[in-house]
């Protein structure tokens, strides 16, 4: 039996936080005796486009190493992808009967290409949620009412959905959509990453934050401006930033830095691979999570809160969506409400000033990744409920 993940939110083996769920369900998945396949369907120009990573074959249907300059011929890489695509799932179903499709994206025609697979092979079509799925619908009439008809179309179509929120499961019903379609899948982690992970990548101590990095969404100038407030209290640490920015925020980051006076305290990192930040979340003294409250909060979960929680270090994070449902404060991590100021920067002195506790709440946030949040514990969860969409008119 396998399963087939495919879709264009994430790229592998490198890439963002949906490259690192897509791992946690790969490797549990393959764990528990089912073999997966993973298609990365975006139109992605690669040097490499097919391979194994620790025993998880990946492909690029797309197999373009640059952009060409003909129009005529980008739409023709474009539309034979879909027949690439067609004839990989057909080997993989022939030598290993899959079980389901586990399709992410955004994308309509995606999404009714996935249908279509799964019509064609017979199997299940479970798709990922892990955001709002009219995030992206929310400006103007037209647009509002296109995103409740796709969502209307989409959600009949599939046979089940995993999310990351009771948020969105309460969403999703209600809409009317059948409750037995939908399952619950919380951030997931494995927390054998942030083992042998090697030697300190900094000379210094410091306060991490590994992940989107922007002010809008993030927050990020929010925690540059908190540990201004605390920099000449705890003069031997540092903040270490790490993640994808494009230019003009690594400018806006720069310069409020240079406003605050502490540029010689502030490492703001280049593109690091998978196992390089997980090298720079490993040996943080302290792990911050900042986030807005707004909409995408309320829905989702950051998975690189899950990930801070495994390292066993002190973690701070803002208290949005459904982070204390988890996470009490000064039990296994440290919450703060979201965009105040004085409350992180408060909070970074408590927890710098009382390290010892703090090591004792960081050690207990990590059991929750040995547990509710562990890849292998939720996979198994997954498999189950997929053998109950499969058992049905079966």
């Amino acid at each position: 039996m396998s399963i087939v993940i495919f879709g264009d939110l994430f790229s592998f083996p490198e890439g963002n936080a949906a490259t690192n769920r897509v791992y946690t369900y790969a490797k549990g998945f393959t764990e528990n005796n089912i073999d997966v396949y993973i298609i990365c369907f975006a139109n992605k120009f690669r040097n490499e486009n097919e391979g194994v990573v620790n025993g998880i074959p990946f492909s690029y249907p797309f197999k373009q190493k640059k952009r060409n300059k003909y129009f005529a011929i980008r739409r023709w890489h474009k539309l034979v992808k879909y027949y690439r695509t067609l004839i990989s799932i057909r080997k993989i179903n022939k030598r290993d009967k899959i079980i389901a499709i586990n399709l992410w994206t955004n994308l309509h025609l995606t999404y009714i290409f996935g249908w279509l697979l799964a019509k064609v092979f017979n199997t299940k079509l479970v798709t990922e949620c892990s955001e709002h799925p009219l995030i992206y619908y929310q400006n103007g009439v037209w647009k509002k009412k296109q995103g409740i008809i796709k969502f209307y179309i989409e959600s009949r179509l599939c046979d089940g959905v995993l999310c990351i929120s009771d948020f969105l499961i309460n969403f999703y019903r209600s809409k009317g959509v059948d409750a037995k379609k939908l399952f619950h899948v919380p951030s997931t982690v494995d927390p054998t990453r942030f083992l042998n992970i090697g030697g300190k990548p900094l000379h210094y101590r410091y306060i991490g934050y590994f992940g989107s990095l922007t002010f809008k969404r993030d927050n990020v100038d929010l925690l540059i401006e908190a540990f201004s407030r605390i920099t000449n209290l705890h003069p031997e640490f540092h903040l270490v930033l790490g993640g994808f920015c494009n230019e003009n925020v690594k400018k806006d980051i720069e310069k409020l830095i240079t406003q605050l006076k502490i540029k010689q305290k502030v490492k703001l990192l280049d593109h690091l691979t998978r196992q390089e930040i997980v090298r720079y979340i490993s040996h943080a003294d302290i792990l911050v999570m900042v986030r807005s409250k707004d909409l995408e909060s309320q829905a989702s979960y950051p998975s690189k809160l899950t990930e801070f929680l495994a390292t066993s270090k002190p973690v701070i994070t803002v208290k949005v969506g459904e982070i204390s449902d988890y996470l009490t404060d000064g039990i296994n991590a440290f919450l703060v409400e979201p965009e105040n100021i004085d409350s992180l920067s408060e909070k970074l002195d408590y927890v710098l000033c009382n390290y010892g506790l703090a090591r004792e709440v960081g050690q207990k946030g990590k059991e929750l990744t040995d547990t509710i949040f562990n890849y292998d514990y939720q996979a198994k969860r997954m498999i189950g409920f997929i053998n109950s969409l499969n058992n049905v008119n079966n």
